[in-house]
């Protein structure tokens, strides 16, 4: 966080993604990396802006890969596993393809039974271990369809566990500096639907180690804690690939297979370009050819 030296010249960085190692991880962590050393800089007012987050400069591409959806079977068995009052987040996530963040903010006013759609306006996000609401990623809010099925399972918990209203800043639990600040940090509070035990927002890092991975082990997902054998810490087999995002593939998996259009479903799951959608989940879309041929054949046959 030194005094930045005359002439440093910061477009520079835009070498970082000129390093082609086919967007490995490593160079994506050097690039996080990097990118937050700037950023406490700004906050630190030592630099003017963060580099890193210029419309010019990107980061290194991510690595490709194949997304695996899971099957409905390990979805209802992880939820199963899960502490009642956590349960209704499977079906959000599952049923209605939201984020953690998401799912974590959605209110009892988001939701139109009526109407049957889901309004996703907000997420609950960590910022320096503190709490707070903001937008959804990218900022981008939107409307999802409530299935029958999960309607009442939301229902169903608002029974068992009232909406309780939550007040948190907004977009940066920071104290604000100037009057601007302020107006746009002031609090606002929501009735969550999922809250922990002490009627609070659920903080994702407990969510993740005490409900999530003894969920998943208790799926048979991933195994049971165990300890290292270094000074006897316990910890969690690594299970990056079935974190609460698998959720969110699953329902793209199964709105895909049922014939639902990549645009409507990037629509629902926030993302700006359909294009990204389709390369994404591409793999989950019936067999190509398949319609099309029975269509012919019921033509000529």
């Amino acid at each position: 966080r030194e005094h930045p030296p005359p002439h440093t010249n910061y477009a520079d960085t835009s070498r970082i993604t000129r390093v082609q190692n086919s967007g490995s991880r490593p160079i994506r962590l050097v690039w996080a990396t990097l990118s937050s050393v700037f950023q406490a800089a700004v906050e630190d007012r030592r630099l003017a802006r963060n580099p890193c987050r210029s419309s010019t400069v990107g980061p290194p591409a991510a690595a490709p890969g194949r997304v695996e959806a899971w099957p409905p079977e390990r979805v209802l068995a992880v939820r199963a596993a899960m502490p009642e009052r956590y349960r209704v987040l499977v079906e959000i996530g599952a049923g209605l393809g939201l984020r953690q963040g998401e799912a974590l903010g959605l209110s009892a006013e988001d939701i139109d039974f009526v109407k049957e759609v889901v309004h996703v306006r907000r997420q609950v996000k960590m910022v320096r271990t503190k709490l707070c609401f903001a937008l959804p990623k990218g900022r981008k809010v939107r409307d999802v369809p409530l299935p029958k099925s999960v309607a009442r399972t939301i229902q169903r918990h608002m029974e068992l566990f009232a909406p309780v209203p939550v007040t948190l800043p907004w977009d940066d639990p920071t104290p604000p500096e100037t009057p601007v600040e302020a107006k746009h940090r002031r609090p606002r509070t929501y009735n969550l639907l999922a809250t922990g035990r002490e009627r609070k927002a659920i903080n994702w890092n407990f969510f993740n180690s005490y409900v999530w991975k003894p969920a998943l082990a208790g799926a048979g997902v991933i195994a049971p804690l165990q300890e290292s054998g270094r000074g006897g810490s316990r910890v969690w087999e690594p299970s990056r690939e079935h974190g609460f995002h698998a959720l969110r593939h699953f329902y793209a998996s199964e709105e895909l297979e049922a014939g639902e259009s990549v645009v409507s479903l990037a629509r629902w799951l926030g993302h700006f370009d359909p294009g990204f959608t389709l390369r994404k989940y591409s793999h989950f879309l019936p067999r190509a050819g398949a319609r099309g041929s029975a269509a012919i054949d019921a033509i000529f046959a």
